[in-house]
């Protein structure tokens, strides 16, 4: 296991990459943290080419499973709303809703004390880092990506957050394409992740911490999507929701790879790359092993030596 880079500048990203290995030496226990899981909607892919939010949740729940706080809100991006294909939201439905300033003190207090985490989290983190770091949300909170995790630790065909999620369960998430049904998915997906692992999975990364602006401000009139055709029960807050947990199959790789590059496309290249560092680190850390081992012996016998003539 080695160490994520992080991405950006500092004081101007959203989060800052954890991640989670099986190294029993390494990080904290990962079933004793919170999450706070985050996904958007948005009017495009890319913030600097003038997309924006347009929808986003949080599912707050903890290393168990348990959920403990839902939000779920569509925002007004103050851009005209595009991607209709995707999300079903217009410009009709964002009337009324907060903007994304409106929201940083709701996102705060759901965040506080939390790793936050997204499938494709640099995806939610150009768009936090954007509109929402700005408008005064704390910057490099701990992250983690479930996209690369899942990359790191399990080899599938396909790693996408639905096609994932049939894989392993034989399931397809509800409401997808819609900041809740995502975030719900994903936090399943991170909960089962933690419940099938072959041993203790470890968090390594930036430290969760509690927010000094959590909870301030007036409250927040939210506006949270109207129900569609998928039949999802929305509230805006939800309070004390569980879901019970499934069992995956047995597809969990014998070497961890490392996050750092499961990123991106990771086709067959870039798994092989991958795959072929796992090897090499392994290698590595069996030659250090056994070189502690012959030092350890050596030692003894020089220290035996020593003993022997002290009795002479």
């Amino acid at each position: 296991m080695v160490d994520v880079p992080d991405e950006g500048r500092a004081g101007s990203r959203a989060f800052r990459r954890g991640a989670l290995t099986r190294s029993r030496s390494a990080g904290c226990g990962a079933k004793e943290l919170d999450y706070a899981v985050v996904d958007v909607e948005t009017t495009g892919l890319d913030p600097a080419q003038g997309a924006r939010v347009c929808e986003i949740a949080v599912v707050r729940m903890r290393g168990d499973g348990t959920v403990t706080r839902e939000l779920n809100t569509l925002v007004n991006p103050g851009v005209p709303v595009t991607g209709q294909e995707f999300h079903s939201i217009g410009a009709s439905d964002v009337i009324g809703a907060p903007q994304a300033a409106d929201l940083v003190g709701t996102l705060a207090e759901l965040f506080s004390g939390a790793v936050v985490v997204g499938h494709k989290l640099d995806f939610e983190g150009a768009f936090l880092a954007a509109e929402f770091v700005p408008a005064g949300l704390p910057a490099d909170l701990p992250g983690l990506c479930t996209l690369r995790t899942l990359r790191s630790q399990v080899d599938l065909e396909r790693y996408a957050l639905p096609r994932a999620s049939h894989t392993l369960t034989g399931h397809w998430p509800s409401g997808q394409h819609t900041a809740l049904g995502d975030a719900r998915a994903c936090a399943q997906l991170l909960a089962e992740l933690l419940y099938n692992a072959p041993g203790e999975l470890r968090y390594v990364g930036p430290e969760p911490k509690g927010l000094a602006e959590a909870g301030s401000g007036a409250p927040v009139r939210l506006k949270p999507r109207t129900p569609v055709a998928r039949g999802l029960r929305l509230s805006a807050v939800r309070e004390g929701a569980s879901r019970p947990l499934a069992s995956w199959p047995s597809r969990w790789r014998p070497l961890e790879l490392d996050p750092g590059l499961c990123g991106g496309r990771f086709g067959s290249v870039e798994r092989g790359l991958a795959a072929q560092d796992a090897r090499r680190r392994a290698v590595t850390r069996e030659a250090l092993a056994a070189s502690a081992a012959l030092a350890g012996v050596a030692a003894s016998t020089a220290a035996a030596r020593m003993l022997l003539r002290r009795l002479r």
